[in-house]
């Protein structure tokens, strides 16, 4: 699913004009982002949370020139689903 599609879908649920749904899903979205550069996380009940997490320095190596690379301490996005929602999707 793209976001176009989801703004489509929405616009269909609710009857409002998908501009004005693509306004609130860009908004959500700038949201979250924000929230994530700052470090905190994104809890949305019945879906799941987003977070960030610290990924150690460590040693890569790149085996076609077969040299060792380090790859610097850095964030990454995570996405932890709800149980409900995962349950679902196990389902």
């Amino acid at each position: 699913m793209t976001k176009a599609d989801l703004v489509n879908e929405i616009a269909i649920a609710t009857g409002y004009d998908k501009v004005t749904i693509n306004v609130i899903v860009e908004a959500s979205m700038k949201s979250i982002k924000k929230s994530l550069i700052k470090g905190e996380s994104v809890f949305l009940r019945g879906f799941g949370t987003y977070l960030t997490k610290t990924r150690k320095e460590k040693v890569a190596r790149n085996i076609g020139k077969h040299i060792s690379v380090v790859v610097p301490e850095h964030r990454v996005v995570a996405f932890k689903p709800a149980a409900s929602f995962a349950q679902e999707v196990r389902q």
